[in-house]
């Protein structure tokens, strides 16, 4: 836009900022409105109409939402609970969806993202780039799933979580336990899968079991994967007794290879998952449950409250979780 450069230098404040008060946006402070519009008005540039606009009561009231999986459980659910909150409160959800690293290149473009009164991304980890891209925006954010301690950031303890699934089955009486994780090279960064393996391996290094390296498998997030990650696992002589999926998706795919193989659960394979999908209480799979819908209307409601009374109070808001038993883990005999 001509002149937002030479405007935001008179006014003393950042071209995003000028840019959205040029545009009649919220969560610009009324006095450094007034400095902008007359920086403008000293160089010629036409504020009157957006004043007129201003002065009706018009408010932009739109929140970015930036997903890496826009089908995944975990995503559609928050996606839910933000539209939920949001629609409430009749703002409007504008919603940024990728999956390959090319199209997340083209999304945290700051021009993409200008017009927004906030945003809220869903467990991807910005880059540092991306990060001081959308912090010159200059408008509220939110992660969720994610934590950085320069930003409200609504989670859970994915360390905690995956403590007491793994502790189940240990007092289960199980050592030959396996795990299904993410792919080795995933895409995106994300640390949830990172923080759950760690735990998965202390807790086992803490009862002096000494975990077979062969017994991690890749389920890559997906049913599908998972099948036939388990299928390679069930292939092997050495035969778990238990497994740790990361994700309950991913359970569900270990516990059809389980049965493809004449196998039962649990009395030959225990499985326990992560999240408490809505199918898990129907497929009896223990789980460690998370409110992910809790959580994407607390970053909305948060998100909400910095728009109206802008701040730069950062909060890391953990969400309790617990270890829900259903019938796929069993005491080994």
């Amino acid at each position: 836009m001509p002149g937002i450069q030479e405007i935001a230098a008179r006014a003393g404040v950042s071209p995003a900022t000028v840019s959205r008060a040029l545009r009649g946006l919220a969560h610009v402070n009324p006095k450094t409105r007034e400095k902008i519009f007359e920086a403008a008005a000293e160089i010629g540039y036409p504020t009157a109409a957006i004043e007129n606009l201003m002065d009706s009561g018009h408010k932009s009231r739109a929140v970015g939402v930036i997903t890496q999986d826009i089908e995944g459980w975990y995503s559609s659910h928050a996606i839910s609970g933000i539209e939920q909150a949001l629609r409430e409160a009749d703002m409007d959800l504008v919603l940024y969806n990728f999956n390959q690293n090319q199209g997340r290149e083209r999304i945290f473009q700051a021009e993409r993202l200008n017009g927004l009164d906030a945003l809220i991304i869903i467990s991807l980890p910005p880059t540092e780039a991306e990060f001081q891209q959308i912090v010159a925006l200059d408008i509220p954010i939110v992660l969720i799933g994610i934590h950085r301690d320069d930003v409200t950031s609504i989670t859970i303890n994915d360390y905690e979580g995956a403590k007491l699934a793994t502790e189940h089955l240990v007092e289960l009486g199980h050592t030959k336990i396996a795990l299904m994780s993410d792919e080795p090279e995933a895409l995106f960064g994300f640390t949830a899968p990172r923080d759950r393996t760690r735990a998965f391996h202390d807790v086992l290094s803490a009862h002096g079991i000494t975990f077979n390296e062969s017994h991690e498998v890749h389920g890559g997030f997906s049913l599908k994967t998972a099948v036939k990650a388990m299928d390679d696992l069930l292939s092997q002589p050495d035969r778990p007794t238990a497994i740790f999926c990361l994700s309950d998706e991913m359970a569900f795919g270990a516990m059809s290879s389980i049965r493809n193989h004449g196998l039962r659960v649990p009395e030959d394979i225990s499985v326990v998952g992560f999240d408490d999908h809505a199918m898990s209480e129907f497929a009896g799979l223990t789980t460690v449950a998370q409110p992910i819908e809790l959580l994407a209307q607390m970053a909305a409601l948060t998100i909400m409250g910095k728009i109206n009374k802008p701040n730069n109070e950062v909060k890391v808001l953990n969400f309790p979780i617990q270890l829900v038993i259903r019938n796929s883990t069993h005491k080994i005999n």
